[in-house]
């Protein structure tokens, strides 16, 4: 049976003059833009938290946002995955070009971001986060779609005969490999919007949409993270064996119950 092959995309979408614009920059910008969008259909919600939200609120709050994205990303891939290589080579950690985005780490620069956004506008935290959740899956499922396009996060060896298997040549073993973004993309990304999205649609608890957005990526990506083949600088529980991606989902998971639970005994704000 033939097999998919990675087409190896130049990862520059486009070349103006001496700028060049990477697929996954655009990625990014598109994230925000579905972000910015869908956040517009939320304020207008007749349950949305007050202070009712205005245009400069959700500015500001994009700002905060991708601030949070930017540094706590950066900072999870140092703290979290390859803490030694970045120690022996402390200029590194500025330079961004070169990849390395922790999605755990952002997750956490942005909770600190909002967190300083609703106590600066005299917000709940919750209101803010409960609010913010379930427009954040289709930027996930977009941050794949970007994975794929550069070649990079690909999966385990696969099935010769599974249909979809797909060599990626960046490997070098030409193997058959699952293509783990594409799953990541569909499940982290598009099925837990779906999901979120009707879940927020009635009014909850306060914190209960955040609860149960942790849940839900937790346990997508625990489940994906089967297929995705481990980084190098991987250090989770091998004995088990689960990657360090999985130990995180399952402390994201734990929260989100954490979450859900506490939300249950507030009830429904007035």
């Amino acid at each position: 049976m033939p097999m998919w092959v990675h087409p190896q995309f130049d990862p520059v979408a486009l070349q103006l003059g001496p700028l060049s614009i990477h697929w996954y920059g655009l990625m990014y910008l598109l994230a925000f833009g579905m972000f910015f969008f869908l956040m517009r259909r939320r304020m207008a919600l007749p349950f949305a938290p007050l202070p009712a939200w205005t245009a400069k609120d959700l500015d500001d709050l994009l700002f905060f946002g991708v601030l949070g994205v930017v540094l706590g990303g950066r900072l999870g891939q140092v703290l979290f995955y390859e803490p030694l290589r970045y120690l022996a080579n402390p200029l590194e950690i500025f330079m961004v070009w070169k990849g390395g985005m922790s999605f755990h780490g952002g997750l956490l620069g942005v909770i600190v971001a909002l967190a300083l956004w609703a106590r600066s506008r005299g917000r709940r935290f919750f209101d803010v986060m409960d609010m913010v959740a379930p427009c954040v899956p289709t930027g996930l499922m977009v941050g794949r779609i970007g994975n794929f396009i550069n070649g990079e996060l690909w999966g385990r060896v696969a099935p010769s005969d599974l249909p979809w298997a797909m060599v990626f040549p960046q490997v070098g073993d030409g193997l058959p490999r699952h293509p783990s973004q594409i799953y990541q993309s569909l499940t982290e990304g598009l099925l837990l919007f779906v999901l979120l999205w009707w879940f927020a649609s009635k009014s909850r608890a306060r914190g209960q949409v955040s609860g149960m957005f942790l849940i839900g990526y937790g346990g997508f990506r625990f489940c994906t993270e089967f297929f995705r083949e481990p980084d190098h600088f991987d250090i989770g529980l091998h004995s088990l064996p689960l990657s360090q991606g999985q130990v995180l989902c399952l402390l994201m998971v734990a929260a989100g119950l954490a979450i859900v639970a506490w939300s249950r005994r507030q009830g429904k704000p007035e």
